[in-house]
């Protein structure tokens, strides 16, 4: 694909070098017109992205996606492991020109020969003790733990810069199961999420949950109740030490 590089001189010289994209994103204009009706926040950690969006009012869930991503100088690479506009662009990886300057990020790329160019604004990169990219591998029930190694379907939570997404879906056969996601704190051993988005169900939007969360062994031990009202203890592994893809 063909890179473009049609952005204000200003943004050209913004410099890439010892600067991270980890963190929280939010859109904030796109081909040159102010998002103000709907709400697109990006993650950036360990590697991986993902994106989910909804409508101002109503909170109507819009789309999510994400996967692995690289940048190198300008260069910026998507790969989607989940795509809810168009589930064909799972697997596929996607070319962009990427610059960041004073808080924004500028991606810009051409499809169909029509340019394409959005800015981002970084919301937060703080840090706690839950900012990983994290995938499930293990559930308690009567005192008994299940464990389970993530294929191709599988369900990871990223969290970073306060906010958090958990996306439940299959790279191989482009199945969508859900996701939800919003702001987060965790602190002490509690970890409290504030829903700001959730495909399953709108109604859900505004809701906050308290959980306890204690990392042993380098896994996030997660316990509380779910949305439903249902008893919980969770087990999330490291993504990247937790999925080895098939090559």
């Amino acid at each position: 694909m063909k890179k473009i590089l049609i952005l204000p001189l200003l943004f050209l010289f913004g410099s890439l070098f010892g600067q991270s994209l980890d963190g929280a994103w939010k859109l904030t204009h796109q081909n040159g017109k102010e998002i103000k009706d709907k709400t697109y926040i990006k993650i950036y950690q360990d590697g991986y992205f993902s994106f989910g969006a909804k409508e101002n009012e109503g909170n109507k869930f819009i789309s999510a996606g994400g996967g692995e991503f690289s940048l190198n100088d300008n260069y910026y690479l998507e790969t989607y492991d989940f795509f809810t506009a168009d589930k064909e662009m799972v697997g596929m990886k996607v070319e962009f020109s990427l610059d960041l300057i004073d808080g924004k990020m500028v991606i810009s790329t051409e499809k169909a020969g029509n340019a394409s160019v959005e800015i981002w604004e970084k919301v937060s990169d703080a840090k706690d003790d839950l900012t990983r990219n994290w995938v499930i591998t293990g559930r308690k029930r009567d005192e008994e733990i299940s464990r389970s190694t993530p294929g191709a379907r599988r369900t990871i939570k990223i969290l970073s810069g306060g906010h958090f997404q958990w996306v439940a879906f299959n790279s191989e056969t482009k199945e969508f199961s859900g996701t939800g996601g919003g702001t987060y704190t965790a602190e002490d051993g509690k970890y409290i999420e504030n829903i700001e988005f959730f495909s399953r169900d709108d109604s859900r939007v505004g809701a906050s949950l308290d959980f306890k969360y204690e990392v042993i062994d380098g896994e996030w031990h997660h316990s509380g109740m779910s949305s439903k009202g249902d008893p919980i203890y969770e087990i999330w592994t490291k993504y990247k030490d937790a999925y080895q893809p098939e090559k």
